[in-house]
């Protein structure tokens, strides 16, 4: 950026992903001030938003997930008539399938959390699975649980959406400008933030980085418990027996996913979760791991093509539930850790941090993402991570 880098700001958002452009819109539909957006990259929504699949969903068997599911879908789904910004949303639902006795009680017990808070959600016998979604192989299955209000909206054009209404109220992004250290003073109080362009001082600062927040956190002295996991995505071209429905299928036992994307499928599949920043697909876990896990979960797979392949980072955290909140340094918000989930949540999140950065009442009660829950060992570890 260099020159035209603003040299001050009220408050400064790094990241401008689906969560750093929520709250940048949040913040400059409040008045909250000059509000500056900071990423490395050289577009909006480039690092883990533009690699997610894009799905939103309320089972959860967490109630802190849920909660914020209730509140974030409906941003999703009235996007586009709410801001007259065209958002693609299908809404056909997920579909968990499970195949251990074990593993089918906890569904079950996590259907009863989810049916007290008020969310749909349908038991299916395995004949039920084979006739909504034709292709399966139900072989095996106990049984599965089907959310008909879950379903897949397009992470690009949402956060694209989200930029837009950003700039619109007023905020300022300056992209391609990495952060380089959150500057605190002897008191403890943040003061701004180095970047490859120059220093910026602010008031105020979101933490919305993804899985680059650990490491930028440390500068300012805090310990963010979130890793870097590369996850790897594959989309196929058109085969006989693709599936008419968008609906997200996951297999329990391996977290198996797919559901049609264009005339093919988007599949993918958690691995061995190592810790890195390195996103070259692994091709011997595609072809090994992944596609013949894909032909088991749903055998049609076998006559389709690779189309593409990518891998983008979960931001990991050890309960599996993201930080959200002020930070030990006065004057700095955290917005990160959502170990997948990032995407359906973003919308409610940038809300809700630009309420807390404002003084508003918030719309819902995030207390227990707080980043002392790691200090105090007050976890509930969300068991639906796919």
């Amino acid at each position: 950026m260099g020159d035209d880098l603003p040299r001050t700001a009220d408050v400064v958002v790094i990241g401008a992903g689906i969560v750093g452009c929520s709250v940048a819109f949040h913040l400059a539909a409040a008045g909250a001030g000059a509000v500056l957006v900071l990423d490395r990259e050289d577009a909006v929504g480039r690092g883990s938003t533009g690699a997610c699949a894009g799905g939103f969903r309320q089972q959860f068997t967490s109630e802190v997930n849920i909660r914020l599911s209730q509140a974030s879908v409906p941003m999703i789904l009235r996007f586009t008539e709410e801001h007259g910004i065209p958002v693609d949303v299908s809404q056909d639902g997920y579909l968990f399938l499970v195949s251990d006795a074990a593993a089918w009680a906890g569904f079950l017990s996590a259907v009863e959390l989810q049916r007290s808070l008020g969310v749909e959600v349908e038991v299916l016998e395995p004949g039920a699975v084979g006739a909504l979604v034709p292709g399966i192989d139900t072989r095996g299955l106990v049984g599965a649980t089907f959310g008909p209000n879950d379903g897949i909206a397009d992470p690009a054009a949402l956060t694209q959406g989200y930029a837009t209404l950003a700039r619109r109220a007023g905020a300022n992004f300056a992209l391609e400008t990495p952060v380089t250290a959150i500057e605190v003073d002897r008191s403890g109080a943040l003061t701004g933030l180095r970047t490859s362009g120059g220093a910026v001082a602010a008031s105020a600062v979101v933490l919305a980085a993804g899985a680059w927040s650990g490491a930028l956190a440390a500068t300012a002295g805090i310990e963010l418990p979130i890793e870097p996991v590369p996850r790897v995505v594959v989309t196929t071209g058109a085969f006989p027996g693709a599936p008419q429905r968008r609906t997200l299928v996951i297999d329990a036992a391996s977290s198996f996913y797919f559901h049609r994307e264009g005339d093919g499928v988007l599949m993918g599949m958690g691995g061995h979760d190592a810790t890195t920043f390195d996103t070259t697909v692994d091709e011997r876990f595609v072809n090994e791991e992944l596609v013949p896990r894909a032909v088991a979960v749903f055998p049609p797979l076998a006559e389709a093509g690779i189309h593409s392949r990518w891998a983008g980072l979960y931001e990991m955290t050890p309960d599996r539930l993201p930080i959200v909140g002020p930070a030990p340094v006065d004057g700095l918000w955290i917005a990160a850790g959502f170990s997948g989930h990032g995407f359906q949540h973003g919308p409610i999140v940038g809300k809700v941090i630009a309420e807390s950065i404002t003084g508003a009442t918030a719309s819902v009660d995030l207390s227990a993402l707080s980043l002392r829950r790691f200090g105090t060992g007050d976890l509930t570890s969300e068991g639906h991570v796919v």
